[in-house]
């Protein structure tokens, strides 16, 4: 039987903003992994500016990463077990950078600028 896809039941805007700090979590720039425990602490959380905001060679739109600075995304995503705040930093525990989201190439797209 395949895995069942989203089986921590995150919602739109959830599964929007883990995907993006995902690949925030990714890039040495802004991600720093604890090798010990595979959680990776995000270093710099992008801004929006004008529509699009840049995460890593990526640009996505603002609407698409509005979860970012939303508090309360953080909370539900830290009691799925995902990740936690800790004094305003984010860290990404290391279930949360490997939870499937199935949404990393449907609203990033290489930066132009």
């Amino acid at each position: 039987m395949a895995p069942k896809r989203n089986p921590l039941k995150l919602n739109k805007l959830q599964l929007r903003t883990l995907a993006i700090a995902q690949v925030l979590a990714g890039d040495p720039g802004t991600g720093r992994r604890d090798e010990e425990t595979g959680d990776v602490t995000l270093l710099a959380m992008p801004h929006a500016h004008g529509n699009h905001v840049h995460v890593g060679q990526f640009t996505v739109s603002a609407r698409e990463a509005s979860g970012l600075g939303n508090p309360a995304v953080w909370v539900a995503l830290g009691r799925k077990g995902l990740a936690r705040t800790e004094g305003g930093t984010v860290i990404l525990t290391a279930e949360g950078v490997a939870y499937d989201t199935g949404l990393g190439e449907r609203f990033l797209a290489p930066s132009d600028h």
